[in-house]
């Protein structure tokens, strides 16, 4: 029964936050990006204003650099600011490359593996703390789960493989897999998703 309800409580955790919200935490690039992307709104905004240029572009260029400061206070303070003084500091080449790689960093997301090791982990961890004949069982129970994990990530990769290698091969391949249960489908459609 505790084999159930712990399983129950962190299965329905993870379907409560939904795979949307699942993000790494912001990492050196990314929290250097919203600090220059402060630096570059802020010296955007004075330039507007020496430069007197019209009303409505020093609005806009106020506003983005207000509007910045969330982007840091979200992200956090870097390790280590990136020089950004000037305007010709901020428009250094590296500036670009260091965008890029924010960029990339903020589009990663947990893989559907690592979610499904680390919940297994937290199941271990809360089953262990359980202890007793109930904690034993379901640690068992969620390292057969782990076990089972694996080999159905490795069978779905060789499959892709081989699709890829054996193209030739497509029809009969979905030919054989469409008698599986509705509920498989869509377990496989989200794990290669």
């Amino acid at each position: 029964m505790r084999r159930l309800t712990v399983t129950t409580l962190v299965v329905l955790c993870v379907a409560a936050a939904g795979c949307e919200a699942l993000r790494y935490a912001p990492g050196q690039a990314q929290k250097q990006n919203a600090w220059l992307h402060n630096r570059t709104a802020l010296i955007a905004a004075q330039t507007a204003r020496d430069e007197d240029t019209s009303a409505r572009l020093q609005a806009l260029t106020g506003l983005c650099e207000v509007q910045s400061r969330a982007f840091m206070a979200d992200y956090g303070l870097p390790a280590e600011p990136v020089k950004a003084e000037t305007a010709e500091d901020v428009l250094d080449e590296s500036n670009y490359e260091l965008a890029s790689v924010a960029t990339a960093e903020a589009a990663a997301r947990p893989d559907a593996w690592d979610l499904a090791d680390s919940t297994l982990d937290l199941a271990i961890g809360l089953a262990g703390l359980l202890g007793g004949v109930y904690g034993t069982r379901a640690v068992r129970f969620l390292n057969k789960a782990r076990t089972k994990t694996k080999a159905l990530k490795e069978i779905i990769e060789g499959n892709e493989v081989f699709k890829d290698r054996h193209k030739e091969y497509a029809e009969d391949f979905k030919d054989a897999h469409s008698k599986q249960s509705p509920e498989t489908k869509q377990l496989v459609t989200v794990i290669k998703g």
